[in-house]
């Protein structure tokens, strides 16, 4: 698949992760410029989206329990990404002086 408009797979996992967190924007755009898990997770995630919304679409056997999977798999990802996050911001707030 292209992609249009100069995003590559790793910008669609940074706005995958943007949407489902958007109260965290700041501290993701911080974690995706340095650490490349981070970055590897938000792509993992863009592509669950995506293969979710294909099964969402599907009438095959079985796309019932592959939309389970796959919405599974995103809760564990988002799950990933909230603890980064909590880290990065455990990690700032606990430098004090002294």
């Amino acid at each position: 698949m292209a992609f249009r408009g100069g995003l590559d797979p790793m910008d669609t996992g940074v706005l995958a992760a943007i949407r489902r967190l958007p109260k965290h924007k700041k501290v993701i755009e911080e974690l995706v410029l340095g650490s490349e898990s981070f970055r590897n997770i938000c792509g993992d995630l863009a592509e669950a989206e995506l293969a979710l919304q294909r099964w969402e679409a599907s009438e095959a056997p079985g796309a019932a329990a592959r939309r389970d999977e796959y919405r599974h798999l995103i809760d564990g990802l988002e799950a990933e990404l909230r603890q980064a996050i909590h880290e990065r911001q455990t990690r700032h707030s606990g430098r004090h002086g002294g």
